[in-house]
């Protein structure tokens, strides 16, 4: 088009170029102007899917904290605080288990399940296993049930890559204590939420994160992106996330934020402290980049379908 301004300017007058422009105008509103509007009617399709998650993950990326659910100075006992938000349709995709797929949802925070001296014993687990390796970059994950292990830029098997060396690393105490405690959340979460326990199942991904300040190296560094677990993963319906150290003491940033269309909202991490929520689209969260120190806290997700379940880890 503007090259064909340019022509009529050179070789027409004023009147000439002004029905040029005119007559483009009024191809610019026949097919090729329609051709346009079906692809943007296209494109919002697309975006009603998708539109949410883009907005918030845009809008919350230098948004504020505009609500904290719980703080790291105050002890959430003996009850759970929970905030019910409604339920996503992300379910409706997934075949529906009754007593377990989730039919109340939200989100919840409770001290009053795990203690504090019960967590820095994991978190000696999780250091002593993170210490056979670790990821270059700020994420590191230990995987106790599948033996995945951050070493460099890649996983290793701990069970097949250190073997008898383990006995020397971990006790038959840790992961009886690391199984209790599965237990008791798996028991909370079924408690809140109005599930038949029985009908929960531990699922992959379960495992220790440690996060520290260094710059990421690979994808598996940044923690930091908003996502849906259910979504993610697929088989996730209910998500918990036991806290083993403290913000603002061990670490600074790594607080978990929920991601509303109404405002940001967040968990601030203290050892013994479960986290723990309903895995849809309801739910979309992230964690904020550490920017000092080092953050322990263990993922423990469960399903509705056995067919993902996964088995509690023992000490070979």
């Amino acid at each position: 088009m503007a090259q064909l301004r340019m022509r009529s300017a050179q070789g027409s007058n004023s009147a000439e170029i002004e029905k040029k422009i005119k007559r483009g105008n009024a191809l610019r509103q026949s097919s090729a102007w329609r051709g346009f509007r079906g692809s943007v009617a296209l494109l919002m399709v697309a975006l009603s899917v998708f539109g949410a998650a883009v907005w918030l993950y845009i809008m919350s990326l230098d948004s504020e904290i505009t609500e904290t659910l719980a703080s790291q100075r105050e002890l959430v006992t003996p009850k759970p605080r929970v905030f019910l938000v409604q339920c996503s349709e992300d379910y409706e995709n997934y075949k529906r288990y009754p007593g377990c797929t989730p039919q109340k949802c939200g989100r919840a925070v409770t001290d009053n399940v795990v203690t504090r001296e019960e967590a820095r014993v994991l978190q000696r687990l999780a250091e002593r296993g993170l210490a056979l390796a670790g990821s270059e970059g700020g994420a590191s994950i230990l995987d106790l049930h599948s033996g995945a292990l951050s070493m460099g830029k890649q996983f290793v098997n701990i069970y097949r890559y250190f073997g008898d060396q383990l006995s020397d690393v971990f006790t038959q105490e840790d992961f009886q204590l690391y199984r209790e405690v599965r237990g008791r959340i798996q028991a909370v979460i079924a408690e809140t939420f109005g599930l038949d326990p029985t009908l929960m199942y531990l699922t992959k991904p379960t495992f220790f994160s440690r996060i520290n300040s260094t710059t990421a190296k690979t994808q598996h560094d940044e923690y930091w992106h908003p996502h849906i677990d259910k979504v993610t993963y697929g088989s996730f319906d209910y998500t918990s996330l036991l806290y083993l150290s403290d913000y603002g003491s061990d670490f600074t940033g790594g607080r978990f934020v929920f991601m509303d269309q109404n405002g940001n909202r967040t968990v601030e991490p203290r050892a013994g402290r479960v986290s723990f929520f309903s895995s849809g689209s309801e739910n979309i969260h992230r964690v904020e980049k550490v920017t000092w120190g080092t953050r322990y806290a263990i993922t423990v997700s469960f399903t509705c379908d056995p067919a993902h379940a996964i088995a509690d880890p023992t000490l070979p």
